[in-house]
């Protein structure tokens, strides 16, 4: 039994080092952040609902650090400095990303070294412009207009649908917990995209509050997530 200790003692202290020394790794430090945007003006989406991935260039890294945006269009992560490149997986928002040759995403490369503000420019099929809310008794409606932005007949898609969301919290979307009650028009409804009103009652909220919150969207036909305007908070 000694015999056995002796050769046991040491392999456990071995492995206590190597866990400690694991341990030891600083974290990173080096917060990377920025919004998606088209010619400035932020993208709106459904919160994490559209991806986008890191890619690490050494330190043996072959999967990639996978994270999404906010419903805002914003994001951040904190990362090591070193070079990296950055995607948007193929099929994920309601815009245009580069591709290569082959059909591949394309990558933007990032040079990161200490806190990083990067805007990241997409191209979106159509833009909500001028949207404004208002609430009357017990009635939310959103004035809006929508310009199409993609108009290559390759790559142009037409609108589905537009829609007016509202919810008790500050997370809207066409997703059955991220709203209350919604009104909306399918695209070929549209007489005019420059000037579409929209108009949905309040139901009743338990427990009672005074307020909801507001934003429009737009589906694109044959694309998975909307686009959506800024959220508002509206007393009533």
């Amino acid at each position: 039994m000694k015999f056995k200790l002796l050769y046991i003692l040491p392999i456990t202290l071995i492995a206590l080092m190597t866990s400690c020394k694991k341990d030891n790794y600083d974290e990173p430090t080096s917060k990377l952040s920025g919004r998606i945007v088209y010619q400035g003006q932020s993208l709106g989406f459904e919160n994490s609902q559209v991806p986008y991935e890191l890619y690490q260039f050494g330190f043996g890294k072959v999967g990639p650090i996978g994270a999404s945006f906010a419903q805002d269009g914003s994001y951040s992560t904190l990362l090591f400095d070193g070079q990296y490149k950055l995607i948007i997986p193929n099929g994920q928002g309601p815009f245009l990303w580069p591709k290569t040759a082959s059909g591949a995403p394309d990558t933007l490369l990032i040079n990161l070294k200490g806190n990083t503000q990067l805007d990241i420019e997409v191209t979106p099929y159509y833009m909500i412009r001028n949207a404004t809310y208002s609430a009357s008794g017990n009635a939310v409606t959103a004035n809006f207009g929508v310009e199409k932005i993609v108009t290559d007949p390759a790559m142009a898609r037409d609108i589905e649908r537009v829609a007016l969301f509202i919810n008790k919290t500050q997370f809207v979307s066409s997703a059955g917990v991220n709203r209350i009650a919604d009104a909306g028009i399918n695209g070929s409804a549209i007489a005019d995209p420059s000037q579409i009103s929209l108009s949905v009652n309040i139901p009743s909220i338990t427990p009672t509050q005074n307020y909801v919150f507001a934003r429009v969207g737009v589906k694109v036909a044959g694309v998975e997530d909307w686009l959506y305007g800024p959220l508002e908070k509206l007393t009533y």
